[in-house]
């Protein structure tokens, strides 16, 4: 098999690997495709914390494909069964994973591009978000996972203020259901509207989606009393300040609504594998780009520099059935 091995920072290498042996109770899948995260961006990048090189196929985890052979005690898998699975080496030909990480791809998504990792991650945050009916939900920062907890909280019945950088992702949050979009560009005046169009009194859920202190601070200052401030944004580059003392004021419930638990990855998955059936959650706009393995790096450096009408990378592998 083949795989993209990060030996340093910026160097992607595709090597040539012996395929993994699978254990009991795993499947090995051919992929796909793998979507390409933003969390990637600090190995490619290089932090002082990580060590060179990784793992064959490290670190893709948004993959899906074709199981191609199953490992004894496996019962509910076949080879030739599509699927989406969660794992943690999928820039590769092929990757392995438990059984109980993969979710089968029904054939009414037959050829569809389907990463069930990032899927799972919004319906997981939709769901500790709580959505209800009637309520203001703004959410700060519109990209793939951005859009899709639009869609899932118009969906509901609550009235979306989507706020973004650019004007290319503010027109994917109107077309994902946004009643109201802001650009994020002048923090005060962002306040000021957010709370006219609340009555003074600022929304029952903000949604943080960027990962970065100003949207952070943004944020939590939308939030009405005894509302909840939603992190979805991944921290990655340091330690954070926060307002306690006004966060305290207000009683919000703040939420960090990352899983790390994998069976409720798998739970996110299952619902978003429904929700795509069911129409109610269409990722097809929100996947934008598309590059062989071979272009792993071109991948990441896209996502790094987000281009207009940037939302997400895919890395498409061709497999053969």
């Amino acid at each position: 098999m083949q795989a993209a091995v990060l030996t340093s920072p910026r160097t992607i290498e595709i090597q040539d690997v012996e395929p993994p042996r699978l254990q009991p109770g795993q499947v090995r899948i051919a992929i796909e495709g793998c979507g390409v995260c933003a969390s990637n961006l600090p190995p490619f990048e290089g932090r002082e914390w990580f060590q060179y090189p990784f793992a064959p196929g490290s670190p893709g985890h948004e993959g899906w494909g074709v199981v191609d052979e199953v490992g004894p005690g496996v019962r509910d898998l076949n080879a030739g069964d599509r699927v989406t699975f969660l794992s943690s080496a999928a820039y590769a030909t092929h990757d392995v994973a438990p059984a109980e990480h993969v979710v089968k791809l029904p054939d009414a998504l037959a050829g569809r591009e389907l990463p069930g990792e990032p899927l799972a991650c919004a319906m997981n945050i939709f769901r500790r978000s709580d959505v209800r009916p009637e309520q203001t939900v703004a959410i700060v920062g519109i990209g793939f996972l951005g859009a899709a907890l639009t869609a899932l909280a118009s969906r509901a019945g609550a009235r979306v203020i989507a706020i973004s950088r650019r004007r290319s992702s503010l027109e994917l949050a109107e077309r994902f259901g946004a009643a109201v979009t802001i650009p994020m560009e002048d923090h005060g005046r962002i306040v000021s509207e957010v709370l006219e169009r609340t009555g003074g009194a600022g929304c029952e859920r903000v949604i943080e989606a960027v990962g970065a202190q100003w949207p952070l601070d943004l944020a939590a200052e939308l939030v009405r009393v005894r509302g909840r401030l939603v992190i979805a944004g991944y921290h990655q580059d340091g330690p954070r300040q926060v307002d306690l003392q006004s966060w305290n004021w207000r009683g919000l419930d703040v939420v960090n609504a990352h899983e790390r638990d994998p069976a409720q990855y798998v739970r996110g998955m299952r619902e978003a594998v429904d929700a795509v059936v069911a129409g109610h959650l269409d990722p097809a706009p929100l996947i934008t780009h598309r590059f062989p393995l071979e272009r792993l790096g071109d991948a990441l450096t896209t996502t790094a520099e987000r281009p207009d009408g940037f939302v997400k990378a895919l890395i498409v592998n061709a497999v053969e059935r």
